[in-house]
């Protein structure tokens, strides 16, 4: 067996190398401000870029939970996925066997995805958003127009301010909230998108 730097094996010291470039690689990729992109997929429609803001609603108070939080929406698929209703403003983890894990009300951005199917694709444990805001436990699951959609809340736990004219792809949730959808929506994983 050939021994490299360290007392190392040469395959765990080429590993190591390996890795670290990577993840230089990844770094670069996200400060070049072409911002990460989601995998595509053949079928999907493409995300619409509306101009016209979009009302923020804001968060039930504790105990209080809108009607349709027990119930997955109809027409959203079967299996294990992640679903987004855009009118709810909500999202739902289903299982395989269809049933909700969790669902919790999001604040949308100023923009929405068309509906429709997506993936879960690129994910980015910490960054800064669009608007500025320092945002956690990212995952982009639509581009279009030049914008990237994704789930993230903010590192500080803050609901996100009135954009203020700016256009905005991002769908922010409470910290609890988003790192449990971190934790399901692995790259891959069915992103659903109903009205």
């Amino acid at each position: 067996m050939h021994v490299a730097a360290r007392g190392l094996p040469t395959w765990a010291w080429v590993t190591g190398l390996t890795s670290a470039a990577i993840v230089v690689v990844i770094g670069l990729a996200v400060q070049a401000g072409s911002g990460p992109r989601p995998a595509a997929l053949d079928d999907r429609p493409a995300a619409s870029a509306s101009d016209a803001p979009r009302p923020r609603k804001s968060l039930p108070a504790e105990g209080e939970d809108a009607p349709s939080a027990a119930s997955v929406p109809r027409d959203s698929g079967t299996g294990r996925r992640l679903v987004y209703a855009l009118e709810a403003d909500r999202v739902w983890l289903v299982d395989a066997g269809d049933k909700a894990l969790r669902s919790f009300t999001v604040w949308p951005g100023t923009m929405d995805p068309e509906p429709g199917e997506y993936e879960a694709g690129t994910r980015t444990a910490a960054t800064t958003g669009s608007d500025g805001v320092a945002i956690e436990h990212v995952v982009y699951f639509a581009f279009s127009g030049g914008v990237n959609f994704a789930f993230s809340h903010a590192e500080d736990g803050a609901s996100p301010a009135p954009a203020g004219g700016k256009q905005t792809a991002g769908v922010r949730m409470p910290v609890e909230d988003g790192t449990a959808l971190w934790e399901f929506a692995s790259t891959g994983t069915p992103v659903v998108v109903v009205p």
